[in-house]
This record gives structure tokens, sequence and C-alpha cells, in this order.
């Protein structure tokens, strides 16, 4: 009698606590899908509705009457769209052709090939991560511009007839293509280290070429991989504000991003027409996500055997010197020059260059350009806001993304498919439209949020969400569930294992993503736009408010700074998460 008491105990005891652990993960999933709806959610349905309004949010308020297609019907029915729209794709077309031509080279070269010195090749093929893109647009201003570019000079000074412009959609499909090439080579190296070289092999013993083997069995088997790193690509450059700003504004050449900002600058703003435009262009990009999530799909036919394999490197022969001086050039051409040109101008008290030898006319460079930037308060208030944004970002973001990538990747609660789902949505859209829907989301909000650091901060987290998900993912699928198991058999609950096994082991991935959401989130141009004021203007708008007033001394000594400090935070980083299965930090920062 009294074991039957005491087993009727225990099962009504196990039975509370499995209704108590029930109850404890609804109400995780609901606070979860709360913050997600107060972060993503909200924003964009505003937005949405915006774009089928003709009230003014900024003065009227949202209003559910007079709901229409109207604006949308301008939209395309404009001009000015179809050209920005034809602009964009041949801009993030042709820079995205030639990302994968660079990005696939150097990844078989790096993978595949003897060259020598394939670490530093690696090396510069990550580097242009580092740059923010405002940064890039402005050094490859100094470099090309038609009639003071320094590229130009230099030909004139040589005596040769040659001339670049890079204030042209050529030039500025030269700088997407050579900046954003690290996104097809980390796809495509991946691929390749990971392919079985057997079926190369075979094809040469059947008498193909080594030329004809890479293009008829190697590239085809990594396809997948390929078209993934394109499209994500396509994706980035769809999205940047910063280097069509610099090179396609002083020839009134407009994309999308560049068009929906001028929207919203003219008297009176157009925010419905900009929201329209907005909502067209997250459309393009959503729909470009969910091809690149089928193509991932499609991995599964990619040689990665269960058998143990060695990566084959092909002999070049007396050719691998030429794979190494193809490195050394697009180090030259996408980090060398630039940084020379960016030192250039922030030294030189004058931008006025007769000939290649006043460039070396040492009285001409001075420091005045950093005096005069350090002597205007918003410089100091920018760089004070721009850290403060970031801690906020990588403390908050990082806390977020850990419960979301915990729910995910560890637990079977019901309803993790859907914090999947909408912590994922936010990669299809691009930073200008998060900064114009948290605009039209907050500014007539009560409680006084527009116009704070904290409106930047929870764009950029719900921006940079996705990123920081998938960077903690790793470490959540290296951590084995028999860890977990034996301190819930020890009598731990979730919280306690969280804090003495989960985040001890995944440390080094939290420090990495956490830092990564620092970086980016000082690097964010676009979200910023929108949502700034003088009180709480941070150094990527400051940086385009030097460049769009002229004084290109001040805009390239101030990038100076930001790159600077990117590269101790980027320098950081790694050291703090060295050892790190997931790998630097560099490689995930876009």
């Amino acid at each position: 009698m009294n074991g039957q008491a005491s087993r009727r105990i225990e099962v009504t005891r196990s039975g509370a606590e499995d209704t108590r652990r029930r109850a404890f993960a609804g109400l995780w999933v609901a606070l979860l899908l709360a913050i997600l709806t107060f972060l993503v959610v909200y924003p964009v349905l505003t937005l949405l509705l915006g774009a089928l309004t003709d009230t003014n949010p900024v003065v009227d308020g949202f209003s559910l009457r007079h709901l229409s297609i109207t604006n949308f019907l301008t939209v395309l029915a404009n001009p000015n769209v179809a050209e920005a729209l034809f602009n964009t794709l041949i801009a993030c077309g042709g820079g995205t052709a030639i990302a994968v031509v660079i990005g696939l080279l150097f990844s078989w070269i790096v993978v595949r090939t003897n060259t020598p010195f394939k670490g530093f090749i690696a090396a510069a093929s990550i580097l242009p991560l580092f740059a923010p893109p405002l940064v890039a647009g402005v050094a490859w201003s100094i470099l090309g511009s038609p009639r003071t570019g320094l590229i130009n000079t230099l030909f004139k000074s040589a005596g040769l007839d040659w001339h670049v412009d890079f204030y042209s959609l050529w030039g500025l499909v030269f700088v997407f293509g050579i900046y954003y090439a690290p996104y097809v080579y980390m796809f495509t190296s991946s691929a390749l280290r990971n392919m079985d070289p057997s079926l190369e092999e075979a094809a040469e013993i059947s008498g193909a070429s080594a030329f004809a083997t890479l293009f008829s069995v190697t590239f085809p088997l990594i396809m997948p991989a390929i078209v993934s790193g394109m499209l994500l690509s396509f994706i980035v450059m769809l999205g940047i504000y910063g280097i069509p700003a610099v090179l396609g504004a002083p020839i009134n050449l407009a994309v999308l991003t560049t068009y929906i900002f001028k929207l919203t600058n003219w008297s009176p703003p157009l925010y419905n027409t900009a929201a329209a435009v907005a909502i067209i262009l997250m459309m393009v990009t959503g729909g470009l996500v969910f091809l690149q999530q089928k193509v991932l799909s499609g991995r599964s036919y990619t040689t990665v055997a269960g058998k143990a394999f060695r990566p084959r490197n092909l002999d070049l022969g007396p050719w691998r010197w030429l794979t190494f001086g193809l490195g050394v050039v697009y180090l030259l051409v996408v980090v060398i020059l630039p940084s020379l040109a960016l030192i250039v101008a922030a030294f030189r008290k004058f931008m006025f260059i007769r000939d290649a030898a006043s460039l070396f006319d040492m009285p001409q460079y001075s420091l005045m350009h950093f005096y005069s930037i350090f002597d205007n308060p918003l410089t100091l208030n920018s760089i004070y806001n721009a850290v403060e944004v970031g801690i906020i970002t990588a403390v908050v973001g990082g806390t977020l993304a850990f419960a979301i990538g915990y729910t995910i990747h560890r637990t079977n609660i019901a309803g993790r498919r859907g914090i999947d789902l909408i912590s994922t949505v936010p990669v299809a859209i691009p930073g200008l439209v998060i900064g114009v829907a948290y605009l039209w989301a907050w500014i007539g909000v009560p409680g006084g949020l527009y116009g704070t650091i904290w409106i930047l901060a929870l764009a950029f987290i719900a921006r940079f969400m996705p990123d920081t998900v998938k960077a903690l993912s790793t470490s959540f699928l290296q951590i084995h569930r028999e860890l977990e198991e034996a301190a819930w058999v020890c009598g731990k609950g979730m919280l306690g294992t969280i804090a003495t096994i989960v985040l001890p082991l995944a440390r080094p991935g939290v420090i990495a993503s956490m830092t990564l959401l620092f970086v980016l989130a000082i690097r964010e141009l676009g979200s910023s736009l929108f949502l700034y004021t003088s009180n709480t203007m941070v150094m990527s708008v400051l940086l385009l408010d030097y460049y769009e007033g002229g004084n290109l001394g001040k805009t390239a000594a101030f990038s100076l700074v930001q790159t600077v400090l990117l590269g101790v935070l980027i320098g950081g980083a790694n050291w703090l998460s060295r050892g790190a299965a997931q790998g630097s930090v560099a490689q995930r920062i876009r």
C-alpha cells in the first residue's frame, strides 16, 4: 500500500512538473514571438500600410481610410523608378558577374592548386569585407575622378593617353564586383574543400585535360555553392547605399536605394511613394532569398562522401607564379590603392595634384584635416554614439540571438519553427528599407523612442539578427546533447544547464557574434539615414555628411579614423574568439 501510494505521489509530481515545463515553454515561445513581432513584424506591416494609404504618417499618423494600390501604380508608371530599377539591375548584375569570376578563381587557386603563399591569397580574398561600403566608395572616388583622380594623374604623368571615370554606371559595377567577391569565395572554397577529387581523377584518366575537367566536372559539381554565392552577392548589392551615393550622385545616376532616400528628402517628403518603392525592393530581395534557399536545399548532390579523402592539389608548374601574381594584383587593386588614396587625401592640404612628382612634395602634407574633424564637436559625439549603439546592439542583440538560437537548435518546443522563420525575415530586407520601416513605425508612437539611440540599436538588432543567429548556430550544433542530459540527471534545470554547460562551451561563438554585431552596427549606414537626429548622429552618417559637404580632405581623414577603429575591433574579435570552431569573425561581415 505504501509503495503504491509512493508511486502515485511520484506520478502526480512528475505530471505537475511536466505541466509546469509545458507552461514555461509556452510562455517562452510567446515572449520570443512578442519580441520578434515588435522588432520585425510591426515595422514591416506599418511600412506596407503606409504604402497603401495617401496620408502622411509624420503629420497625420496612420489611417485605414483610402486603402488602395495607387502608390504602387504610380511608382510602376514612373519612368524615374524604371530608370533606377534598370540601373540597379545592371550595377548589381554586372557586379555579381565580376564577383563570381574573382571569387571562383581565387577559391580554386587556394584550395585546388599548388600556388605558393596560398594563405596570403586567402587573406587577400576576404580583406575587402573589412572596409565599410561608404569608405570604399570614397576611396575610389579619389582614385577614379575624371578630373582630379590619382589614376588619371599618373596616366598623364606617364604620357599615356588613358582615362578612367568611376563616376559612371560601369565604375559602380567594377567597385561592386571587386568588393563583394569574398561572398562567392567563401561559398565556393568551402565546397571545393569538401569535394571528393575522385571524379576529377576519373575524367583525367578518360583523357580530359585539366582545363576541360575544371569546366566539365569541378565547377558543375559545386554549382549550388556558386549559385548561392552569386545570389547572396546580388542581394547584398541591392541594399547598399554608400557606394552608389558616392559614385552615382555626381552624375545623377540613381539606383533604388538612392532613389528611396531622395524621395524622403524632397519638399514635401514623399513618404508614401518611398514606402511603395521600399516594398518593391523588399519583394525583389525576398524572392532572391527564397531562390537562394531553394538552391541551398539542392546541395545534396555534391560529393561529400563518407570515406576519407584528401583534396587534390593541381601542379601548375611555372604557371603557379602567375596565379600568385593574380593574388598580389587583387590585393593591390582592392586594398593597397584605395588605402593609399585615403592617406594622400587625408594628409594633403589641397587635392590639386599637377603630376606624379607633386605627390612627393612633403610640404603639401599636414594634419590639418585631422585637427579640423576633431575640432568639430560632432566628430567625437558621432564616435561616442556609434560606440554606444554598438554596445547596446551587441549586448541586447547577442542575448536575443542566443535565446533564439538555443530555442531553434536545442529544444523541441512547439512554435520554434515560427521563431526561426520570423528571425530570418530581415535577411530579405535591405538596411535602407529597415530604416524607412522603423521611421514609419515609431515616429508617431508615444514614449519618445524616435530620436533616441535606442531606435538605432533596435533597427540594427533587427537588421543583423539572421547573421547573428547563423553565426551562433555552429556553436550550438557542436555541443552534444548528452552533456545537457547529464546536467538534467544531476538535477539541473534548463536555466542552470544553460549557465553551467551550454554558455561556457559556446562562449567563443557568443563573443565572436557579439563583436560581429558591434562591428556591423558601427559600419551600418542605410538603416541610420532615416533614424538619426542631430543628437544621435553616428560615424557613418557624419562621414556621408562630410562627403556631401564637398570637403574631400575631411572625408578621407574621417574614413581613415573609421577604418582604423574597425581594424582594431576586428583584430580584437579574432583574438577573443580564436580557437572557436566557427572561425574568424571577419568571414561573416556583410
